[in-house]
This record gives C-alpha cells, sequence and structure tokens, in this order.
C-alpha cells in the first residue's frame, strides 16, 4: 500500500533538489497575485498511476493549490485525455509543475508497460511480478505503479522474506559442508512459520533436492521453455514456481504457457519509458 508518508518524502526530496532556493525565474516574471490554471493532457496512450503522487507535490508547493483528478490509478486513457486539472497560484504551479510531471510520467510509464506484459499472459493463470531493480528512493511508488497495470508485487526488501539466490547457495555450500537439502532445511527451522522461503536454481538437477527440502517458491532462472515446462512436473504443485531471466514482452506469453505461477519481470521498473503527459497552463494576472 502506498502512505502519504512515502509519497511525501519522495515530493519534499524532489522539490528540495529541483528549487533549493525557490524558484528564481517564477518570481522575477510572474506577479505574486497571479493565479493560474492547468489541465494535465495525455499526449499518448496509456495506463495512469501517481493521482495521489501528483497531488502532494502540488501540495507541498502551496497548500493553496486545488487538484481534480479525472481519473483513478489503473484507469486506461487515449490522447488528448484530461487526466486532472489544477488551480492555484500561479507561482506555486509553476514550481510544482516539473517534479508533478516527472513522477507522474514515471509512474505511468511503469503501469502501462506492465499492462502490456498482464495482457501477454491473460489466460494463463500465472501472475506478472516486479523485481527489486528499482531507481533507488522510488520502490513504493513504482511498485504501486506496478499493481496500478495489473501486476503483482514480489518481496519489498530484502527484510521481507528468505530468497537464497545463487550467490547465496555457493556460500552456503563452501560453510555448511553438508548437503544443500539439509542447509535449507535448517535454515527453515530457523525461520518463524510465517516467513516466506524462497530458492533460485539455474539447472533441473537442482530441482529436486531444492523442493523436497520443503520451500514455498523455487525460482527457475533462466531456464529454457522446455526446462520450464520439465520443472514445472518436476515440482509437482509442492511449491510455487517462479520463472525469472531475460523475461521480454515476445516471450513472457510463451513462459506463461509452460505452466509457472509467477514471472518476475525486472524490465517493469528499470526500463519503463516515460509516458508523454503535457500540463497546459493559463495564466491569470488578476487575483482571484
Amino acid at each position: 500500500m502506498l502512505t502519504t508518508t512515502a509519497i511525501d518524502r519522495v515530493v519534499r526530496a524532489a522539490l528540495d533538489e529541483d528549487a533549493p532556493w525557490g524558484d528564481i525565474t517564477s518570481d522575477t516574471l510572474i506577479p505574486a497575485s497571479a493565479s493560474a490554471e492547468a489541465e494535465l493532457v495525455a499526449r499518448e496512450p496509456g495506463v495512469f498511476s501517481g493521482g495521489a503522487v501528483f497531488a502532494a507535490a502540488f501540495a507541498a508547493a502551496d497548500p493553496a493549490i486545488r487538484v481534480e483528478l479525472a481519473l483513478a490509478d489503473g484507469a486506461v486513457f487515449g490522447v488528448g485525455d484530461r487526466i486532472a486539472r489544477v488551480v492555484g497560484p500561479a507561482r506555486a504551479v509553476l514550481l510544482g509543475e516539473r517534479v508533478a510531471l516527472n513522477l507522474t510520467q514515471r509512474l505511468s510509464g511503469i503501469s502501462t508497460l506492465t499492462s502490456r506484459y498482464v495482457a501477454a499472459v491473460a489466460g494463463t493463470g500465472a501472475r506478472i511480478a516486479d523485481t527489486r531493480k528499482t531507481t533507488p528512493g522510488l520502490r513504493a511508488l513504482e511498485r504501486h505503479a506496478v499493481v496500478a497495470g495489473g501486476g503483482s508485487n514480489h518481496r519489498f526488501s530484502l527484510s521481507d522474506a528468505v530468497m537464497a539466490k545463487d550467490n547465496h547457495l555457493a556460500v552456503l555450500a563452501a560453510a555448511s559442508g553438508g548437503s544443500l537439502a539439509d542447509a535449507l532445511r535448517a535454515a527453515r527451522a530457523r525461520l518463524p512459520h510465517t516467513m516466506h522461503l524462497e530458492v533460485e536454481v539455474d539447472r533441473l538437477d537442482q530441482v529436486e533436492e531444492v523442493v523436497g527440502a520443503g520451500v514455498d517458491t523455487i525460482m527457475l532462472d533462466n531456464f529454457s521453455l522446455d526446462d520450464l515446462r520439465a520443472g514445472v512436473a518436476l515440482v509437482a504443485g509442492r511449491a510455487a514456481v517462479e520463472a525469472s531471466g531475460g523475461v521480454t514482452l515476445e516471450t513472457v506469453g510463451d513462459i506463461a504457457r509452460t505452466g509457472v505461477d509467477v514471472i518476475s519481470v525486472g524490465a517493469l521498473t528499470h526500463s519503463a519509458r516515460a509516458i508523454d503527459l503535457g500540463l497546459d497552463i493559463e495564466l491569470d494576472s488578476g487575483t482571484r
């Protein structure tokens, strides 16, 4: 869930970065009494995300600004659609404009890309999930955008679940001196019963040993389609099966049809292109 605290932290940091000592241009050129009315308009089709972030950026610039959202997060829009209306002191509207646009364009880009991946696996039962490959400082916002696009969230941070990847397993094998299954069982015994345990494998011959240790999810990393099908058959419902590694819009449908439960896609957040949204402003030199 995207909290007000998370939004405000990002917005205030962005405003401090963009206008550390105020907006010199607007303060010099725009009368203090001027008001502005602006519309957020789509320049291309997409899926909207970031309404609360957009409003928070302007509220941080000046609480007197009023933002009216025409679309909810997750709504589909077309070229020329009006997404929001902004009314308030002109200097403050101009101060908050770039931060509001940067964040909303970024988040809408993520939700739009996510929606395409979700559409590509429709009818298969597979879920599209994000990864920790997020922009530093923006994870909470970007994860929210994935959900707005119809996707699911993976673990939020290193503190949320045990996820043993190849480097963990290499160190574990060297340190334990025993079998991988025994080491995983010992780890499971130390965990609270509510803690999720996921293990990544990169070869079919690892599947039985890992699943037999009682893991909750097994990740099949960079498997071919044939090996994914074989891996799903080996697991046989004893754990959730996640596919990961090099997933694209062109390959995700075939991956989903192998029978995996989850497909994690780093590209949702690290490769999403910002959606083109514009803020069309009209200034009024008088007071109102």
